[in-house]
C-alpha cells in the first residue's frame, strides 16, 4: 500500500461493521415506507433495498457509495493529523458541511469548519471553472477529446453540489451552465439545474429546461430522472437552507492528501 507508513486504514471488522450499519439503516428505512406509505419515502432515489427469505438485501451503486462514504468518514477520523481531499464520482452529502473548493478538489474537515466556505472563496471556485473550460475548448486535442469534455464537465457538476449545500445557489447555477460548453448532454448537470430553479422559484423555468433536455437527448431521460431526484436528496440536506438563495456573484451568473473513495465504484 502507496501510504501504509503514514495511513491508518479500517481494519475489516469495521469495513464489515460498515457494510452492517448500512443494511441494519436500510432495513429500517424500508419498513418505514411499507409500513407508513403515506409518508415521506425514507428509502433513497436508486435504492435497491429488498427482503429475501426473511434477510435484507441490498444492491447498486446507491448502497456502495453509501458504505464508501462511511468507510472515507472512518478512515478520517482515524487520521486527524492528516488533510484530504476528494476528487468526486458522485455526490457525498453527508461530507458537505466542513468541505471547501480546492482547485479541482474538494477539501474535507477544513479546519475552519462550514464557515470555510466563504463569498469570496465560492467565486473563486467558479472562475476556477471557468478558466479551466476555457483551457479545455482552447486545446484542439482536449477539445476533440469526448472523454476530457465529459471529465471537466463532471467535475464541475460535482463544484456546484457542494455549492447549492452550502446555499451559494448563483454560483451553482453557473457551474451548471459552464458544463453546456463542455459537454452539453450531461444528465448530471441538467438534473441539478433543475432542481436549483425549483427550488429557487423558477418551477416554470426548470420544466422547461428539462423538457428541452428530453427533446434533445432523448436517450437520456431515465438518466437524467435519477440524477434530478438524486439531486433533490443532497439539497434536502444543505446545513441551513434558505427561502432566498445566498450568493457572492454580483451581476453575473456565472497538496493536501488525496482520498477518492468513489473511484471505481
Amino acid at each position: 500500500m502507496q501510504y501504509e507508513d503514514r495511513l491508518k486504514t479500517p481494519s475489516d471488522v469495521e469495513t464489515k461493521s460498515a457494510f452492517n450499519e448500512y443494511v441494519a439503516d436500510a432495513e429500517k428505512r424500508l419498513k418505514h415506507d411499507q409500513e407508513h406509505p403515506n409518508d415521506e419515502k425514507q428509502v433513497r432515489p436508486g435504492e435497491d433495498i429488498r427482503v429475501v427469505n426473511g434477510k435484507t438485501v441490498v444492491s447498486g451503486s446507491v448502497a456502495v457509495i453509501a458504505i464508501n462514504e462511511t468507510l472515507l468518514q472512518r478512515l478520517m477520523s482515524k487520521n486527524p493529523d492528516l488533510s484530504f481531499a476528494l476528487q468526486e464520482s458522485f455526490p457525498f452529502a453527508g461530507l458537505y458541511a466542513d468541505a471547501a473548493p480546492l482547485g479541482p478538489l474538494m477539501e474535507l474537515h477544513v479546519p475552519d469548519g462550514a464557515s470555510a466556505l466563504t463569498p469570496e472563496r465560492a467565486a473563486q471556485s467558479i472562475e476556477y471553472r471557468r478558466d479551466a473550460a476555457q483551457k479545455v475548448l482552447s486545446d484542439s486535442d482536449a477539445a476533440e477529446s469526448p472523454a476530457t469534455r465529459k471529465s471537466y464537465s463532471h467535475d464541475a457538476v460535482a463544484a456546484a453540489n457542494l455549492l447549492a449545500a452550502h446555499n451559494f445557489g448563483a454560483e451553482a447555477e453557473a457551474g451548471c451552465r459552464l458544463v453546456s460548453t463542455l459537454w452539453p448532454e450531461n444528465p448530471e448537470s441538467a438534473g441539478r439545474l433543475a432542481d436549483l430553479l425549483s427550488r429557487s422559484g423558477r418551477e416554470s423555468e426548470a420544466g422547461q429546461l428539462l423538457g428541452k433536455y428530453a427533446l434533445k437527448y432523448p436517450n437520456m431521460p431515465k438518466d437524467l430522472e435519477q440524477m434530478s431526484l438524486t439531486f433533490r436528496r443532497v439539497g434536502s440536506t444543505s446545513p441551513a437552507p434558505p427561502p432566498k438563495i445566498r450568493s457572492s456573484l454580483k451581476g453575473t451568473t456565472s497538496q493536501p492528501f488525496v482520498a477518492d473513495a468513489t473511484k471505481g465504484c
